[in-house]
């Protein structure tokens, strides 16, 4: 469907769509009383998400300029102009068709950093840029096409106020947004499989009941905006970013991106008819069609109204109606496996899926009988939280390890499923071996770059050690092996000045101690003995900047007699400078330089949307120049 169709609407030509949308959920329940869906035959396809990234391993808004250099319907845009997708050609599932895949994948991708480094720019395979800031995500940085301003406004209008996102991991992320735009900060490796319709059901729940050890096995997103959360930290993101319930409604209401909440009995209309109920639609197009004349006609129905709403409603595992070569066809689509670390991984990650799919539905005609919905649910949302170190329910209530259920129980499933499909013995054993080394040794995507940011702590600035992250991913990229061969990534691959000093809020402090006006001016004296500062912002309950107390303003205080001698019961507002000299945290750092030299302060509050985010102070200033003054004198 083409991107112009789709369009914002409301009063009449809504109800046109929902008619549209019920006539074509009769023409799928016909169309599956007549058996008239394709049987027989397995395809495989997938689809590449990446990111597009400067010289100083930014995002660069150049998607539309790539694909203009490209010209290969392969490509397609995504949310963010930092971004780009890549279809790949449906294949049977037999023989080499594995590798097929991962041939045409890579080809696609060097094709596509080919493209990008004529620019001047390259391409990552990440779940969520490390470099990615928040700063990346206003309005100008969505791709200029109608169907994602409509999807963003129809939302928001939904939702009636900001979006916010709060995940826990290691450390705690609270943040606020204005638009979808949060949801640019994933990538995916979608991968599809081509199902019988007599047979989805089991087929589906099989999805769902797989998609924990899965996922468990291919993390690689620990990191947003420079806090370690979740092993995926996609799936909680996710779930949040494009989250259209308004927050005051009182009652329960499903989340437009959802696991599920129960088996799938008879067949793919169940799903269909849940979305339909559960969710208005955002977004309608133009529709020429009717689906039952069609099928009258001896023609598959296009059934563009009810595709159209299937594709603004998030399961993780989705139902996906198609039509290849004028026959129509059902398939899964697994939306849990992270974009990265290297194609090999992701071919590897696809086919272990593959492998268990086609597996378990040969050795488990009901799976709903040995498992409970409820555990499959709890294992996808562990190891999003945790990994391999998630603990997992599995049949019959047997309690295990994700890596003793992977490498022990799932992986034999998956070879003996592959097999089935009689999937050349050489590329069975090469997949499935990146999965079981990686599993056996604990070296996911998500453990390498926490275990190379944990190398990298206490040196540098945190812009240098996600720079370095990012870049470190590129250049293991290129070599071609799987992560669980990576060396760690070190803090000199960040680059210097260029990557990590050009913008305040790479190298600000965000770790602050702050002080309410109403408190004793002895606390801000103590804070800066205790932690070496010289320069405390004072905020309201808000956090809303109101002030600044300085060192040099501590010692007016005690050199004169007479408020030295009450200086126990002076408040912090009687001493504070009020609205002091502020910066936003994508000013540039030769601007803050001046602001500094030119209004002789020692130190920069930044704030966001209001509110507190950040300090810079001389002492940063001069811990860059020397670290460029280095590099000039090493050059």
């Amino acid at each position: 469907m083409g991107q112009s169709e789709i369009l914002e609407f409301s009063g009449e030509a809504r109800r046109n769509f929902m008619r549209a949308l019920l006539h074509d959920l009769r023409a799928l329940e016909l169309m599956l009383d007549k058996g008239l869906f394709e049987e027989g035959v397995t395809r495989v396809g997938a689809e590449q998400e990446l990111f597009l990234v400067d010289r100083a391993v930014h995002p660069a808004l150049a998607s539309l300029a790539v694909l203009e250099r490209l010209k290969d319907p392969h490509f397609t845009t995504e949310l963010g102009a930092f971004q780009l997708e890549i279809n790949l050609d449906p294949l049977k599932l037999e023989g080499d068709c594995l590798s097929k895949l991962e041939s045409q994948l890579v080809d696609l991708v060097g094709r596509a950093r080919a493209a990008a480094r004529d620019l001047g720019l390259d391409i990552v395979l990440t779940g969520i840029l490390p470099t990615i800031r928040k700063s990346d995500l206003g309005p100008d940085s969505m791709v200029p096409l109608p169907r994602y301003k409509a999807l963003n406004d129809a939302t928001n209008r939904l939702r009636g106020e900001s979006y916010y996102i709060h995940i826990r991991g290691v450390d705690e992320l609270r943040a606020q947004h204005d638009s979808v735009m949060v949801e640019a900060c994933n990538a995916s490796f979608q991968t599809h499989l081509q199902v019988s319709a007599r047979d989805f059901a089991n087929a589906y729940n099989i999805a769902q009941a797989v998609s924990g050890p899965v996922l468990a096995a291919a993390t690689n997103s620990p990191l947003l905006w420079g806090r370690r959360l979740w092993a995926e930290t996609r799936i909680a993101l996710f779930e949040q970013a494009v989250d259209s319930r308004n927050p005051g409604q009182a009652r329960e209401m499903a989340p437009r991106v959802t696991f599920g909440n129960r088996w799938v009995k008879k067949s793919v209309v169940e799903l269909y008819k849940e979305d339909i109920a559960r969710f208005r639609a955002l977004v309608g197009t133009d529709l020429d069609e009717d689906p039952l004349a069609e099928i009258a006609a001896g023609r598959a129905p296009a059934l563009k109204a009810l595709r159209l709403h299937n594709g603004t409603i998030y399961r993780w595992n989705r139902a996906c109606y198609g039509i290849l070569n004028g026959k129509p066809h059902l398939r899964i689509e697994n939306r849990v496996l992270p974009s990265g670390p290297s194609t090999l991984d992701e071919i590897a990650n696809g086919a272990f899926w593959i492998g268990l799919m086609t597996g378990l539905m040969r050795k488990v005609p009901d799976i709903t009988r040995v498992l409970e919905f409820e555990h499959a649910k709890a294992n996808f949302v562990g190891a999003a939280r945790l990994g391999l170190g998630a603990q997992m329910t599995w049949f019959d209530g047997r309690e295990m390890s994700a890596p003793e259920l992977i490498a022990d129980h799932l992986l034999p499933i998956a070879a003996e499923g592959l097999d089935a499909a009689k999937i050349d013995a050489k590329d069975r054993d090469r997949y499935l071996g990146v999965i079981e080394r990686r599993v056996r040794s604990g070296r996911t995507g998500s453990r390498w770059l926490m275990f190379s940011l944990a190398g990298m702590k206490e040196h540098g600035t945190q812009g240098q050690r996600l720079s370095a992250l990012t870049t470190a991913t590129i250049a293991r990229q290129a070599g071609g092996t799987p992560v669980a061969e990576w060396e760690p990534a070190r803090l000199d691959e960040g680059g210097g000045f260029e990557n990590n000093y050009l913008k305040v809020e790479q190298y600000m402090t965000t770790d602050l101690y702050t002080v309410h006006p109403d408190e004793p001016v002895d606390l801000v004296a103590k804070l800066m003995e205790w932690h070496k500062i010289r320069h405390v912002p004072v905020e309201d309950h808000e956090h809303r900047l109101i002030g600044i107390v300085s060192y040099r303003a501590l010692l007016r205080l005690l050199s004169d007699p007479e408020l030295a001698g009450r200086a126990h019961a002076i408040a912090v507002a009687e001493v504070m400078k009020r609205d002091p000299f502020i910066v936003s945290p994508t000013m540039t750092t030769m601007r803050a330089i001046e602001l500094m030299r030119e209004f002789g302060v020692g130190c920069l509050p930044v704030v966001a949307d209001g509110r507190l985010v950040g300090i810079v102070t001389g002492d940063d200033f001069m811990g860059i120049a020397g670290q460029l003054l280095e590099e000039r004198l090493r050059d």
